[in-house]
């Protein structure tokens, strides 16, 4: 396992061993030893599993109360996933960072508490995103800004997105700037 700190302070990209043959692979998702010893919460309190079809973008979404962390992987098809700098005294505050993540590339993205989190299908086929998270979900407590932002500046590579109607009515990021969330 390889823990890559990125630009964006706290955000890490997590390559896993990936281990393949002519039967398929095998890959270690989690290993409470290896994730400590990189400095990865180790304490997780609740997954979720999302599956997508071609086309989805969805976000950009974050939990404040409870601040939450999400440790995030695609275990099927091909996500572009996107990072923003939500932190309101971040010296990169609305700054983002994107990677590809696959089921064939066994890499996982660490999105720490204060950051904003999306992303789309990649291909034609839907794609099944498994992540974690330091806190649980609180429909209250989240916030987001949209996905489409000229501010954001994010090349999402998908042409005409599949975007729900409450990711489309998210604040800009100047709006979310204003009111804090």
């Amino acid at each position: 396992m390889r823990v890559t700190p990125l630009e964006l302070q706290g955000l890490l990209l997590v390559e896993l061993d990936l281990h393949g043959d002519t039967r398929g692979f095998f890959v270690e998702r989690f290993h409470h030893a290896r994730f400590a010893e990189h400095g990865l919460p180790t304490e997780y309190v609740q997954e979720n599993h999302s599956r997508s079809g071609p086309g989805v973008l969805r976000g950009l979404h974050m939990q404040y109360d409870p601040a939450q962390g999400k440790l995030v992987g695609a275990v099927c098809g091909s996500i572009w996933d996107v990072a923003v700098d939500l932190r309101p005294d971040s010296p990169t505050f609305g700054r983002h960072a994107a990677y590809e993540l696959s089921d064939s590339n066994a890499r996982l993205l660490w999105i720490p508490p204060g950051y904003g989190h999306g992303f789309c299908v990649l291909g034609d086929r839907p794609a099944d995103v498994f992540y974690k998270t330091t806190a649980p979900y609180n429909a209250a407590g989240e916030v987001g800004v949209r996905w489409d932002d000229s501010e954001l500046g994010i090349p999402w590579p998908v042409r005409e997105p599949l975007v729900s109607e409450r990711d489309r009515k998210l604040p800009t990021l100047a709006e979310f700037r204003r009111t804090g969330h």
